[in-house]
């Protein structure tokens, strides 16, 4: 009984990239694993970690990410880890091969959109293969989320 509720506290842990969604268009979605030394697991289950300016890069058929932060677990002594290490993700060389086909072509890129901890306690990252929007197009999706905003304030009212 008491594993279920420990299951259900980490299960809740969500940090999204709010950015990605503003200055990206999403084309696809990938969940990866991450490779993480022990603390870093630790702090992420505290939910100390963020995802601002990441981005994800393939090296020697492998993907990295960049620049995560993952703040240090305030018990690990000298074991501790770098707050913005390089991070290796876990996906098949299918997928791989892919997004390294994708990322040929000019304007895409490989964005982090959001880091949980899935029902079975292990940190994974759900990537996006992405384009970049130019500035009308932010100008576009700023007004369709005011008018949204607008309606449910209107429907909620009546």
């Amino acid at each position: 009984m008491a594993a279920n509720k420990k299951l259900n506290k980490q299960a809740k842990i969500n940090i999204k990239n709010k950015r990605a969604e503003f200055d990206y268009t999403v084309i696809d979605r990938y969940t990866a694993g991450i490779v993480l030394c022990g603390t870093e697991i630790k702090s992420i289950r505290a939910g100390k970690a963020g995802l601002v300016d990441t981005f994800c890069y393939i090296h020697n058929g492998e993907i990295w990410v960049k620049n995560m932060y993952i703040a240090e677990y305030a018990l690990g002594s000298y074991n501790n880890h770098r707050e913005r290490r390089d991070r290796k993700l876990l996906l098949n060389k299918k997928e791989i091969r892919n997004l390294q086909q994708e990322t040929q072509s000019p304007g895409y890129t490989i964005v982090p959109l959001r880091l949980f901890i899935d029902e079975n306690g292990r940190a994974k990252l759900i990537i996006g293969l992405c384009k970049g929007k130019k500035e009308y197009d932010k100008r576009a999706s700023l007004r369709e989320k005011s008018d949204r905003r607008e309606m449910e304030r209107f429907i909620k009212r009546f």
